[in-house]
């Protein structure tokens, strides 16, 4: 299925309500969604906007919505933690553990 469609259909949208917010048409919509067309960068960014998800998801190039998340996830990595099972919630969470951690460390010295 496409992003934008998916995207669209997660907030119950219409093609016409997300065309009203990018100030287009409804069949331009139903192009993106198709394939047929591809988005310009100026509305990349606007649907990033509107979808509070990155470029690189709307395109596929990703399967991270936010790059929030993609930090989280590159932390978690990169940690050689096992995270399998945590949400981004909980991932957040284990961040705001370590900043707590690092800071009574620094105001121990």
């Amino acid at each position: 299925m496409n992003r934008i469609k998916f995207l669209r259909e997660e907030l119950n949208m219409t093609q016409q309500e997300l065309a009203n917010k990018l100030n287009g048409a409804k069949s331009t919509v139903a192009m993106y969604e198709k394939g047929d067309r591809k988005p310009s960068m100026e509305i990349l960014l606007k649907l990033s906007d509107i979808f509070d998800c990155s470029i690189d998801y709307i395109l596929g190039k990703s399967n991270i919505k936010n790059p929030e998340e993609l930090k989280n996830v590159k932390f978690a990595n990169s940690s050689g933690l096992d995270t399998e099972g945590l949400d981004k919630e909980d991932l957040e969470e284990l961040q705001r553990q370590i900043e707590y951690m690092k800071k009574l460390k620094k105001n121990k010295k």
